[in-house]
């Protein structure tokens, strides 16, 4: 019998629905990220990571301000979409990239101009990432509401290789900051690939307009979440860029990244495993749906704690080993942002759980209330300690949103 459970317990844990992909998944992909970033990091300093965190947040405020909120929406919604409806969503999602891309090129002169770049070939090199990644088949989104981390986990690994290997072959090659955005493009176009070479149903290629209003009342929230959150995830940085300029750029990015990679990234790996798990056990039965949440956010509570006071402590010689002396500016920003992280990871949970029993407007509410406090703790926050308040700041709005959703978790719907 032993023996027998032994064969059964190996053979559910790399089942392709099971959470040990999501895992290797996370372990591979973020491990290869933090490679390539801090190797960068290491080579290029802190001014060329400034730059290139200047194009990429022009794609990321594009980006938010566009959201469609329909990959979310397929996979919480009661039933599969069929082949049209995916047609569907494949012609929005590619306009989407492509208008996100035009702009991009066009705003490219002025971002160089306000954030102190110089020229505008980052930004217009960056913006070609939303269309690449508009051109990935939507099939990968019935993927995860099926939950194949399987097949999910390899093409997120494959694309993940890529990006780092390409990124270190172009920075040993002099290429300075572009590196990073030719890794990046590369392992997005890598994904995309993938996306329709192992996935089915494969949508149709003519364009479709019609056929998935249905997802619009859950959508329109994501929408409201995605733009608040463009506010409040890269309201920081623009302070950051625009007043204090590339360098110090760098030193927030790096270090809050940094932090990232150690802490919040697995939390958020984890709500890739339990926003499909939890939207489907909610289908089946709500109240299990509850308790379940309640046991991972124990759990989750207590492994951060451990994880922040550990990384508060050695936050010097970790940089001093990692990144070399040219970063340890940063050290303090550090160990801000390891308790930011933290109060993240678990609001990755509770948004997933939220969103899963169709509550997407309990997230936006939250990400609103966080704005409110960041508009009128920052400006005391700069003029008192510049970086480091801004950092202060982002806590205590990241603690005011969570104490809101995990109000609203436990309340009834």
């Amino acid at each position: 019998m032993p023996r027998r459970l032994a064969r059964w317990s190996m053979r559910a844990g790399f089942a392709p629905g099971a959470a040990t992909w999501v895992l290797a998944q996370q372990v591979v992909v973020r491990g290869l990220v933090a490679i390539k970033f801090l190797a960068i990091g290491r080579m290029l300093g802190p001014a060329a990571i400034g730059s290139v965190s200047v194009a990429l947040l022009a794609v990321a405020m594009a980006e938010s301000l566009s959201d469609t909120g329909l990959a979310q929406a397929v996979v919480q919604g009661e039933d599969a979409p069929t082949r049209d409806e995916l047609g569907a969503v494949l012609t929005t999602l590619v306009v989407r990239g492509l208008g996100v891309a035009l702009v991009l090129v066009a705003l490219a002169p002025l971002m160089a101009s306000q954030f102190h770049l110089g020229r505008a070939l980052l930004v217009q090199m960056a913006a070609a990432l939303p269309l690449v990644r508009g051109m990935a088949s939507p099939t990968y989104y019935v993927a995860q509401r099926d939950r194949q981390f399987s097949r999910i986990a390899a093409i997120e690994i494959g694309a993940a290789l890529t990006d780092c290997l390409a990124g270190l072959a172009f920075a040993l090659l002099s290429a300075g900051a572009y590196s990073v955005l030719v890794g990046m493009l590369l392992g997005e176009a890598l994904k995309s690939a993938l996306t329709w070479a192992t996935l089915t149903p494969r949508p149709p290629l003519a364009p479709r307009w019609s056929g998935i209003g249905h997802y619009i009342g859950f959508s329109r929230w994501i929408w409201a979440s995605s733009v608040v959150n463009l506010i409040l995830n890269q309201f920081d940085k623009i302070v950051v860029g625009r007043m204090l300029g590339p360098a110090q750029l760098g030193a927030y990015q790096m270090s809050s990244r940094l932090a990232q990679l150690l802490l919040a990234d697995a939390a958020i790996a984890l709500s890739q495993y339990l926003f499909p798990t939890f939207a489907a056990r909610h289908r089946a039965d709500a109240q299990a749906a509850a308790r379940s949440v309640k046991r991972w956010l124990a759990l989750g509570a207590g492994a951060v704690v451990l994880v922040v006071l550990a990384l508060r402590a050695l936050a010097g010689p970790l940089f001093a080993l990692v990144l070399g002396p040219q970063w340890w500016p940063a050290v303090p920003l550090f160990r801000i942002f390891v308790v930011n992280m933290a109060l993240g990871a678990l609001i990755a949970m509770l948004v997933a759980y939220l969103r899963a029993r169709g509550d997407a407007r309990a997230a936006a509410q939250a990400s609103a209330m966080q704005m409110v406090v960041l508009v009128v703790v920052v400006p005391l926050a700069v003029r008192h300690g510049g970086a480091v308040g801004i950092a202060w700041a982002m806590t205590a709005g990241l603690a005011t949103a969570g104490l809101w959703m995990f109000y609203r978790a436990l309340a009834s719907k």
